[in-house]
């Protein structure tokens, strides 16, 4: 099987066991981070996602809506859409 993110496809082992890494999208990561403090609409596999960006991190961005918290991971965003505040 064929697996992009390299989950379980090299066994390698380090010092401490299994290596991890993770798939930075700089695109993606960098509109997120100029979209911190607006309103947006996130499409991810699961489904659309809306609310405020409060954070956003390489691997995951944080939307609130009222007293929610989501943390999405940029690997499973589509697309973002930021809303007009007119």
């Amino acid at each position: 099987m064929n697996n992009m993110y390299g989950y379980g496809m090299n066994q390698q082992m380090g010092a401490n066991g299994p290596m991890q890494f993770v798939l930075v999208e700089p695109f993606v990561y960098e509109a997120l981070r100029s979209l911190i403090g607006k309103r947006v609409v996130i499409d991810t596999s699961r489904g659309p996602v809306s609310g405020n960006i409060a954070d956003a991190k390489p691997d995951h961005v944080v939307i609130k809506e009222y007293d929610s918290t989501f943390l999405v991971r940029t690997s499973e965003i589509i697309w973002i859409m930021p809303e007009n505040n007119n």
